[in-house]
């Protein structure tokens, strides 16, 4: 794979049956993403090998097709390379349903599985996981292209020393003996030579005490040093230096001796035939060993750092492994929770319909308000959800947080049992903050019961709130900050759950006392207000969360005295264009807006409702969903605004789904909502109109 082809991040799709193909690179390329459609297995073989970030492949174009180009291409891969592969599978073909689609899997290697018929944004959000990995990649050969460069450097110190490198391995007497080093010793760099081999190549008379030497370095961790003579394999004799430097374990142990050998046979051929420089090649040896030496500790210091870079390496892998996994779980609960909003909208129209139908039937008016309230309660659970995937719809002001907390006193303390004393630390003098107040009370109230429930026998919750400057040593701009802290005197929690603490799902409760999504959502609020969520505790002694949110730059807003209630609005009946992709929606909302006695144009597609307007058709208020393939609700919305200016829009979201920095002063409607919410915005809009 060349350099080019491994900075590429587009996504080449083969899915030669139908529009598949065509559809999905739309889809990618309408959210930023380089893509191109292929109609062949060997197709899609050629442009891997130009470069890609990841491939889109449907089951049934490789079903019966001949694997082994892809497979061939995908195992000759760098060590730092592993392809994301999105597997489009038919509705029923799910991993657990379908074992040859696990086989496919295996073969294939880093594989996400994707079902058909897919909504767009669970396309573009796989994908979009895919290209972080794949960037994660190209860092690591950027890491390793440091690392060889590193080693070519130490290579040359050695060549320039004429110097040979090697290792001993204690536990297993492994020799590892470089080209230059089996060279010494008269053997080819493409011979085996083994500890055994080296103690064999010694001479005979000298043999003995070598491998002393050898034991008394690794028993007492002192450095080696051995001059003698090895016979090389055609007879001839040669004098050899070695050296090394005694390496142990976290044990304090010898395992290792590590050190670079140098031929000498010419000094010490000199020595014997010229007893007369004795002294001259005395000098001449001291300045070599002094000379290696500096080696020794070259290749110590070296490998030293080597091994810190290592553990540096592992420790980043460690943390990015844990971010990806994080972020891949937040955008999977975001994307389940805008799904489930669109249930829970369907199911809360047909109840409040059938409420109205049933008014003389007490047993059904019962079994609906049970409805009712297990459909509310999934709806909050819903919004515990997309506050920890961070994408709840905020409403921040500037918020005075002393008096906010002492307000929640009362509340907080009917939550708590009589065992259990509150307490507070909340000053004046404080800067407001910039939060969501109604999001912030309902994360204190989390933290709140979760200090409860840590102190079953009772015990002490201490709630306070100070300023501190903070920045980049907790990953936050830097600022000033408003730190909010529950501290509790509860059971706390060891290491290992207190790392898990903050992950969706996660609990200590017994099953049916707690969702795990209480600390996430805490974590997820933080994080989209601009601060951070710590916790500290120890096992037996107790948990201190401590909530960081920005300081505000306006006071808090003055509160006015409350309004005379206004007089009801008339429930104008109107003609209203309803446009939603998802049929089971549009015909609960349609349900609800006849029921109110509206006229009602159902279209599932923009392009449609376009049409119907531009035939003529009288409206009186556009009622629009968001995301929808081919133009959003927003995109729809500045069409109309372009043609009938006067024509009111409202758009329908199940979370707070806008592309990324985009804007719009639409009113707004969250799903799940209620009929009277309805009601109560269309007449609004048509008053105004």
């Amino acid at each position: 794979m060349n350099r080019a082809g491994a900075l590429s991040e587009r996504a080449i799709i083969l899915a030669p049956r139908g529009r598949d193909g065509q559809i999905a690179a739309m889809i990618l390329k309408e959210a930023g993403y380089p893509a191109e459609a292929c109609d062949s297995l060997p197709a899609l073989c050629a442009e891997l090998e130009k470069g890609v970030g990841l491939a889109i492949i449907a089951d049934e174009a490789i079903h019966e097709a001949d694997l082994r180009p892809l497979v061939a291409f995908l195992l000759q891969q760098p060590p730092w390379s592993d392809l994301p592969i999105i597997l489009l599978t038919q509705r029923g073909n799910s991993p657990e349903r379908n074992p040859a689609a696990v086989r496919l899997g295996e073969i294939l290697g880093n594989v996400i599985f994707l079902e058909r018929p897919f909504h767009p944004s669970s396309l573009a959000s796989a994908v979009r996981t895919a290209v972080r990995g794949r960037r994660r990649q190209y860092e690591t050969r950027t890491h390793l292209d440091d690392l060889r460069e590193g080693e070519q450097r130490l290579q040359t110190a050695l060549r320039a020393g004429r110097l040979g490198s090697w290792s001993f391995a204690v536990a297993q007497s492994a020799l590892d003996a470089s080209e230059a080093c089996k060279r010494h010793f008269g053997r080819r760099a493409t011979e085996a030579f083994s500890y055994a081999d080296f103690v064999a190549s010694v001479h005979p008379e000298e043999r003995e005490d070598v491998q002393a030497a050898i034991a008394q370095s690794v028993r007492t961790g002192e450095d080696y040093h051995a001059e003698f003579r090895n016979v090389w394999p055609n007879g001839t004799v040669h004098w050899v230096d070695m050296r090394a430097r005694a390496l142990k374990n976290a044990a304090g142990a010898v395992d290792q001796l590590v050190g670079v050998s140098s031929n000498i046979t010419a000094r010490k051929t000199s020595e014997l035939e010229r007893e007369s420089l004795v002294s001259d090649l005395d000098s001449e040896r001291k300045a070599l060993a002094d000379l290696t030496q500096t080696l020794e500790q070259r290749v110590q210091e070296r490998t030293v750092e080597l091994m810190k870079e290592v553990a540096a390496r592992e420790r980043a892998q460690e943390q990015l492994l844990q971010s990806q996994k994080m972020e891949s779980i937040g955008q999977l609960t975001g994307g389940v929770a805008h799904d489930f909003n669109n249930l829970l909208m369907a199911v809360m129209a047909n109840l409040e319909l059938l409420r109205k139908r049933s008014i003389d039937d007490p047993r059904a008016q019962r079994l609906i308000e049970s409805a009712m309230q297990g459909a509310q309660r999934g709806a909050s659970l819903t919004q515990r959800m997309l506050a920890f995937a961070r994408q709840q719809d905020l409403k921040t002001n500037s918020a005075d947080m002393p008096a906010l907390l002492l307000g929640m006193r009362e509340l907080l303390e009917r939550t708590l049992t009589p065992q259990i004393a509150l307490t507070f630390d909340a000053p004046g003098g404080l800067p407001p903050a910039q939060v969501d107040a109604n999001q912030i009370e309902l994360a204190i109230l989390n933290l709140v019961i979760n200090a409860r429930d840590a102190m079953p026998n009772g015990g002490t919750i201490h709630i306070s709130v100070d300023r501190k400057a903070a920045g980049a040593e907790r990953k936050l701009a830097p600022a000033t900050y408003l730190r909010i802290k529950v501290a509790d005197t509860g059971s706390g929690m060891d290491a290992e759950t207190l790392k898990k603490a903050v992950e969706p799902f996660f609990s200590t409760k017994p099953i049916g006392k707690g969702t795990g999504l209480g600390l996430s959502m805490v974590h997820g609020l933080a994080v989209q207000l601009g601060g951070l969520l710590e916790l500290a505790s120890e096992l037996g002694k107790g948990t201190t969360a401590t909530l960081w949110v920005p300081v505000a730059q306006q006071p808090p807003a003055v509160e006015e005295a409350p309004a005379a209630a206004p007089t009801p609005l008339l429930n104008r009946l109107a003609t209203i264009l309803l446009v939603d992709d998802d049929p089971l929606i549009a015909m609960s909302t349609a349900d609800m807006l006849e029921d109110l006695g509206h006229t009602v144009i159902e279209t599932h597609s923009a392009e449609r409702a376009l049409e119907i307007l531009d035939a003529g058709q009288p409206v009186d208020l556009i009622m629009t969903d968001q995301a929808m393939p081919g133009m959003t609700g927003i995109e729809f919305a500045e069409v109309v605004r372009g043609r009938q200016p006067g024509l009111p829009v409202l758009l329908a979201t199940g979370y707070a789904d806008l592309p990324a920095g985009k804007t719009t002063d639409l009113p707004r409607l969250s799903k799940p909502y209620r009929q009277e919410q309805l009601q109560a915005e269309i007449d609004r809009l048509l008053k105004g109109a």
